[in-house]
Formats: C-alpha cells, structure tokens, sequence
C-alpha cells in the first residue's frame, strides 16, 4: 500500500466519487433492498506507526493534522471522523483515520465544500430527494426495485418518470397486453412511441415485456410498378401491401429496389421485373425484412440519402436480411447503389451541411459493421467529427435516370 495523506479537499473529491457509485444502493437499502450503505475515506491509508510518519515527514504530517483540526469543526451533522492513535517521536496520540457519513451527511458534506468553487456545469452528484420519492414511487407500484433500476429511473426527464410509474401501475391491472398495440396501450401520459425508447426500461421494473405482449403492428408497403410490360396493360401502377390482407402484388418481381424518398418511388423509370418500394425511414428493416415477396426477389437493393441516417438504414436493414425470417424464408443478400466513395465525390456538388430547418447537419459516431468498403469510405467522409466539405446528399438531387442505370448495371 502506498503510504499518503489525505487532505480535507481530497476527501471530499472521494466522497463526492462514492456518491456517484453507490446513492442508489443507499436509497434502496432505506426501504429494505440490500444492506446499509455507509461512505467512508480513508485519510492516511499505510501511515499508521511513527516510523511511517518519519518517512513522510513531520513537517508534512503536522501540517495534515493542523488541517483537519480546522476541517473538523466544519463538518455538518452526520459526518464523523474516526481517530486512531499512532506513537510520534515517543508520544502516542489520536490522529484522523477514516472519514464517515451516511447518504444525507455525505451529499452535504458535498454541496458545503463545493458551494464556492461549483458551477452550474457542475451539480450535485444526486438529488437525494428526487431519488427517494422516484425509489418509493416505484416500489408503491409494485416495480422491481433496485439499485440498477433505480438509476435508470433517475435518469429521466421528470414526465417520462412519471409514466413509467404509470406504466408499472397499468400493466399490473392488465396481466394480457394483447388487445392493443404498442402504440395503442391507454396507460395515462403515455405517447405513441414512448414505448420504442423506453420498453428496455419498462420490462425491467415488470419483469415482462411488453413489447413481446401486444398486438404487432401491421407492415404497409407503399410500393410503384415500374415493369414496362406491366405498365402497358393499363393497370394501376402505384400500390400498398399489407402483411396478412387477401391482396396480392401485380407480379413477383426479380428486383426490389427500396427507396427513401416518395418522389423516387413515384417517378421512377421503367425497369423490368422491378418494384420500387418506399423504404419509411429508420423502421425500413423492422417493416420490411419480413415481407415474403421481398424475400422472394432474386436482388433486393437500397438506395438511400448519402448522410449518416442513410447508412444507418442500409446497415440495419442488410443486418436484418443476413437472418433467415420467421417463416423461414432464407437469408438474402442487400446491395446498394448511388451511396459509396465515387457516388459521393461525383454528385459532391449537391452536398449540404443543414437540414430543411437550417441546423447544423451533426457528425456521427456510430460504427457500422455492415456496410461494404466503399460504402464505409463515403460514411465515414460525411459522419466524421473533423472538417468535411458536407455531411449530406440527398436522393432526389441525383437524375433517377442514374439510378435507373446503376440499378441494371448491378442486377444483369
């Protein structure tokens, strides 16, 4: 053990860290999950005999005691400094050992000593008061409490918190979630996609899923027929599917090319044995990596904006199309055109930095595994957090009589 002295700053510095790691222990153990969470530092761990002192010196060891003389007659209720004694130069005295508090003397102990240095970018590590109403709330609904649980709950926003509480409270008075969908369930507070951000959460404090229970939500393709052979028969060109309806598509296509934007899906050239289908955003791999026709397609290709979401959706939807889906259909193969190295710096002329509201375009961190790499190149050009000429293009810059080609160009 390394022989040190503590000073009074630095053991606030400590508590203030043990806070941090264990108010949630703390405040569970007050109502009966877990033992008693004390908080206690160390003050001269490896100095406790008079020939360790010398070693450190007793100008500096007096100078250690005569600060924590001073600091100890600040020090609020609750905070207790325990002595032990230790033989100087022949004299045995009591010399600070250990600092103790419980939670409350802790965080004051914290907020006192911090009062006149603390900006406001730097707050108390926790709201004892906060977390003990959320901890009672929780248990009073009959959640799972515990300190993980506790922590997760702490860190949201007042409202969604309460709905969480709301949440807990409904599901108990409703053991089958089936009748409704995820977006349907009436607990109070409640808004339609909470559920997609929070569901994690919600089967922790339940121990059920919920996202498991209700009923799923139906896939609508919103697709165009763009085979001229079947445009020459007269019949309608754009169309819907739904998962589980009688109506079956004008034809099995070869190609599915999945796209972002409505007006590539709607004016797009004639290609044959292809349907266009509209791709719907972020949710393209949960609404579309299940519908058997699209399965079925000998080449399934996307083709989405050159920014961060683009890719993002590419690489979650080959992710979802490398599984075979639940009806056992196989495991197909996505590939992709207009959205790697080359498509960039060509259509570079069409790069933007904000978005339709005129913020800033941010970078991205997230790692995409499955992207190819001239897709990853591109990626990384337009996400990263350095300099970068732009971090967008958008689809329908790009003449679709392009696409068009590209499309066939991959596919023949």
């Amino acid at each position: 053990m390394n022989t040190r002295l503590i000073t009074p700053d630095d053991a606030v510095t400590a508590i203030s860290r043990k806070i941090n790691q264990k108010w949630a222990e703390a405040v569970c153990a007050e109502l009966g999950v877990g033992e008693r969470v004390t908080f206690s530092v160390p003050l001269r761990p490896g100095v406790s005999t008079g020939k360790a002192v010398e070693q450190i010196g007793h100008a500096a060891w007096h100078e250690w005691h005569m600060r924590w003389r001073e600091f100890a007659g600040q020090l609020p209720v609750g905070v207790e400094i325990v002595c032990k004694t230790v033989a100087v130069r022949g004299v045995t005295g009591e010399f600070p050992a250990t600092l103790i508090a419980d939670l409350d003397a802790a965080v004051v102990l914290e907020a006192e000593a911090g009062s006149g240095s603390r900006t406001d970018a730097e707050p108390p590590s926790v709201d004892v008061d906060r977390a003990r109403t959320l901890a009672s709330s929780l248990r009073s609904a009959g959640a799972v409490l515990i300190p993980a649980t506790l922590r997760a709950t702490y860190r949201l926003q007042t409202t969604d918190a309460e709905v969480l509480v709301n949440a807990v409270t409904w599901l108990r008075q409703h053991p089958d979630a089936s009748a409704w969908t995820a977006r349907q369930l009436p607990v109070p507070g409640m808004h339609t996609k909470w559920l997609d951000t929070h569901g994690t959460l919600l089967r922790d404090v339940t121990g059920r899923d919920v996202r498991d229970e209700v009923r799923p939500r139906l896939t609508v393709v919103h697709l165009t027929y763009v085979d001229p052979d079947h445009a020459a028969t007269g019949r309608r060109r754009h169309d819907a599917w739904t998962t589980g309806d009688v109506h079956d598509i004008a034809y099995q296509p070869r190609i599915v090319l999945i796209v972002e934007n409505r007006d590539s899906r709607l004016w797009f050239p004639p290609v044959k044995d292809t349907i266009v289908v509209e791709g719907g955003g972020k949710a393209a791999a949960t609404l579309l990596a299940n519908v058997p026709w699209i399965r079925a397609a000998k080449h399934i290709v996307y083709w989405g904006d050159i920014d961060a979401d683009g890719y993002t959706i590419l690489d979650q939807f080959r992710a979802a199309l490398a599984k075979p889906a639940p009806d056992g259909a196989p495991a197909q193969p996505v590939t992709s055109i207009l959205m790697d190295a080359t498509d960039l710096h060509r259509y570079a002329q069409h790069g933007v930095n904000h978005d339709k509201a005129g913020r800033p375009i941010k970078p991205s961190s997230a790692t995409l595994p499955h992207l190819t790499e001239a897709e990853a190149t591109a990626y990384d050009i337009i996400a990263t957090v350095g300099p970068t000429p732009f971090r967008r293009i958008e689809q329908e810059a790009i003449p679709l009589i392009h696409a068009a080609t590209r499309l066939l160009d991959g596919t023949t």
